[in-house]
């Protein structure tokens, strides 16, 4: 039995890795890869492994980085079943359809511009279509329910209180005799945390995959977040400026609609002054899941579900307005009046947060209020990190508005709660915990964390090969992208040799794409590879 990592090594996108048993290949994730050109690219690569052969693909929850290939997979001739929560499935839908249209979108307005420069067009990395298509493969499946998902491995899917429908999977796969227990954490929630139920305790795993997203660092007092942020609103709002929020439209929208609408509730001093000032979910995907969440009440907390009991709906409130057209939404940028703005995507990288960035982000008395993970080259990272001015639209914006990140928001277990959830697997210690989604290097740096604690644990490389039945590496892995490249104020790279570094990995995903040609084939790709690299010597 072995274990080959096809994404979200060294990085928080693209979580991808593939189980071999002797019986059948099982997908854990088929994630999309984000944050700027260089993670783009890597989503149009072959995948590491032939998509016909995969048997099965078992789904932890619905972000884009962990579902988002999912349709490119199918239309490259993945034909299994899709394994996920109920809550997950409902959500698929939303996030597969939206994902598909905005490549469709971006194609088409690359082949404009291609277009008027004579260049070869370019193709979506799948379209609407394509998402629809790969959605009949999907099958819901309980939490806590056992099933067989192919021959000799069993999988059960436990609560992981990231977003509605994420789960932690447990599987238990069998070859000869022996029997191997596996857990995929997938993207670990925080306790305690509005909404949801606290992350599931396991208490046996032979090995384990474990996400590190905010493996090296603690989040502040989530209270005294929330106190900051009503600060932060009343402060805008009393010099006229309007509060933009960069919001996941899964999970992190819903979670601010509840937290404000629990702060009107407890707090009637602050409701009287924000009682008139609009809040607004501009984002047709965030409409769409908050309905979801509305009809999938059952595995929410008991806060929430006591909520509920005093005829007060928990994700409705007085001020609270939905935007769904076009026309709607650009609206919000025409009438000056102070108001809240919530809008996708979270990491500022496609929708319409971008409009109300580029009408906004120019003005002294604005703010823009981060309530999530901002991932290295997106443009969400780049103003925390202090740009001056971003380019939006073909237009170079100013950034004068006030910029605050709110990390106590975080639906990612912060090092301590992540540390807690692992060290209950005692029944005995896992051979191996494969630490994988977070930044170079922060999987090393928890990988390490955990060794100082007496855990087995490794951080490994994209398309490392592990034989699970001897508990050693087979293949190393390779460094998928450059550990940190600095960014220049417009979100170019600084440096040419990341260009070089792109095009090495484009050539090699020319070379796995002609596995298969005829040998006349190869050994002329061969002589032009030799050729090249002999004149790059000279």
């Amino acid at each position: 039995m072995k274990i080959r990592f096809c994404g979200a090594t060294e990085g928080v996108t693209g979580s991808c890795h593939l189980l071999i048993t002797d019986k059948a290949n099982v997908l854990l994730d088929c994630g999309q890869f984000q944050g700027g050109k260089a993670q783009d690219r890597l989503n149009y690569r072959e995948f590491p492994f032939e998509p016909s052969e995969i048997d099965c693909l078992v789904l932890s929850h619905a972000h884009i980085d962990h579902c988002g290939r999912i349709p490119l997979l199918v239309k490259r001739g993945f034909r299994g079943n899709i394994f996920c929560t109920k809550a997950t499935a409902d959500l698929l839908p939303i996030m597969l359809r939206d994902s598909g249209y905005i490549h469709e979108k971006e194609a088409e307005w690359a082949n404009k511009k291609a277009e008027r420069k004579g260049q070869p067009l370019v193709q979506p990395l799948y379209t609407v279509a394509d998402a629809e298509e790969s959605l009949r493969y999907v099958h819901p499946v309980l939490y806590d329910q056992l099933i067989e998902v192919s021959e000799g491995i069993h999988v059960c899917f436990n609560d992981a209180g990231h977003i509605l429908g994420s789960a932690e999977t447990e599987l238990w796969v069998q070859e000869g005799d022996a029997e191997t227990k596996i857990v995929f954490s997938g993207d670990l929630g925080v306790d305690h945390r509005p909404i949801l139920r606290d992350p599931t305790i396991i208490r046996h795993a032979d090995y384990v995959i474990m996400e590190s997203t905010y493996g090296n660092r603690l989040h502040p007092e989530n209270a005294m977040s929330i106190e900051k942020l009503v600060k932060v609103i009343l402060r805008t709002v009393e010099r006229g400026g309007t509060v933009v929020i960069p919001s996941f439209a899964v999970g992190r929208t819903q979670e601010m609609i509840y937290q404000l609408n629990m702060l009107y509730d407890e707090n009637p001093e602050i409701y009287g002054k924000l009682k008139n000032v609009p809040v607004y979910i501009d984002s047709p995907m965030a409409n769409a899941a908050t309905e979801v969440f509305k009809k999938n009440t059952a595995v929410f907390d008991d806060d929430f579900k006591a909520f509920m009991d005093k005829g007060d709906h928990p994700l409705e409130f007085k001020n609270l307005h939905f935007t769904q057209s076009t026309e709607e939404s650009q609206a919000l940028n025409s009438d000056r009046k102070p108001k809240i703005i919530i809008s996708a995507s979270g990491m500022c990288e496609a929708g319409r947060i971008r409009h109300h960035l580029k009408h906004n982000l120019w003005r002294e008395e604005c703010a823009i209020v981060f309530v999530g993970y901002q991932g290295e080259g997106t443009l969400g990272r780049h103003l925390l990190e202090g740009a001056k001015q971003v380019r939006l639209f073909g237009e170079d914006i100013a950034v004068n508005a006030s910029i605050y990140n709110f990390k106590g928001l975080s639906s990612h277990a912060d090092r301590d709660h992540l540390i807690k959830w692992i060290e209950h697997i005692q029944e005995p210690t896992p051979q191996q915990i494969f630490v994988v989604h977070g930044d170079a290097p922060v999987t090393e740096i928890f990988a390490n964390t955990l060794r100082e604690k007496g855990l087995p644990a490794h951080a490994p490389l994209y398309e490392e090969v592990f034989d699970l039945s001897k508990n050693v590496m087979l293949a190393a892995g390779v460094e998928l992208l450059p550990k940190k490249t600095s960014y220049a104020s417009n979100g170019h790279p600084a440096s040419a040799y990341h260009e070089v570094e792109l095009a090495a990995m484009d050539l090699f995903s020319i070379i796995r794409a002609s596995k298969g040609s005829s040998n006349k084939d190869l050994k002329k790709m061969a002589a032009q590879i030799r050729a090249l690299t002999e004149k790059l010597k000279a």
